[in-house]
């Protein structure tokens, strides 16, 4: 069985001390609308946001519009938003630890709740963290302060850490992470290649912070005509017989290829 989070392809953030950009990113195309309450929101405006987002998420969201995930910054966002009908779920910066995943989920109890890794220690934890406590539902990549802490200059140097989370999230039984926001919102080639490389280390999606990404994002994570194709054979072959099976090219596959083949099956649905 293939969850929702594992169909989502785009994450847009968006500011959160601006509601009427919330609104609209609602009905952008993005698959989850992440409202930021840390970076992209000044200091003086925290409480402002805070206040505006439990506004907003006061109410179930509407079977049309983007579920709605939070990036918190205090624990008094924790405790303002959790509960809200609205809240899909919490992405918790800059963890290290899993005591602090279970701090959180006692002040949140029953939502979902996704940690960011974005120091060299939350990186050594990656495991630890992921298989922390059931509320966590996925894990994810801050590079811009991971490569600040590791001093990295190279974007191939993030490449060692990006498939550690790949790797931590598939031990703990979670979805595949989504990719950490392409910075130049020009640069939407560049944004292309990044997400193929990206697609070949393991992850699915990615998290973008302008609308005018988002179709690349879709395009480059879509799976192509022949994976599809051999995802439904795969599938297919799976149905008439259990166990590790043959196909008729003669590859062999096994339970893990079979997931993988329907969870691309269930990306393929998005195209219609």
């Amino acid at each position: 069985m293939t969850s929702p989070e594992e169909t989502h392809l785009t994450w847009l953030y968006v500011p959160g001390d601006r509601p009427d950009v919330v609104r609209k990113a609602r009905d952008s195309g993005a698959d989850v609308v992440i409202v930021d309450l840390e970076d992209a929101v000044a200091p003086d405006r925290k409480e402002y946001a805070r206040s505006a987002t439990a506004e907003l998420l006061a109410e179930p969201a509407a079977d049309t519009a983007a579920p709605v995930h939070v990036r918190v910054a205090t624990e008094a966002d924790v405790l303002t938003l959790a509960g809200l009908p609205g809240l899909a779920e919490l992405r918790l910066p800059k963890i290290t630890h899993a005591a602090t995943v279970h701090h959180i989920a006692a002040l949140a109890p029953g939502v979902a709740l996704c940690p960011l890794l974005e120091s060299a220690l939350g990186i050594e934890h990656a495991y630890t963290i992921a298989a922390s406590h059931p509320q966590v539902r996925s894990i994810a990549l801050g590079e811009t302060d991971l490569r600040a802490d590791l001093g990295v200059r190279d974007d191939r140097g993030l490449d060692w850490s990006r498939s550690r989370v790949v790797v931590a999230a598939r031990a703990a039984g979670l979805a595949p992470p989504t990719q950490s926001v392409f910075p130049d919102v020009r640069d939407l080639d560049g944004l292309q290649h990044s997400c193929a490389h990206g697609r070949a280390l393991g992850f699915v999606g990615r998290a973008a912070i302008h609308p005018r990404q988002l179709p690349v994002i879709e395009r480059a994570f879509r799976p192509t005509r022949e994976e599809i194709d051999s995802a439904q054979e795969i599938v297919e072959a799976a149905l008439a017989e259990a166990g590790a099976l043959a196909l008729p090219d003669g590859r062999f596959v096994d339970a893990a290829v079979v997931a993988a083949a329907r969870r691309t099956l269930a990306l393929a649905e998005r195209m219609g």
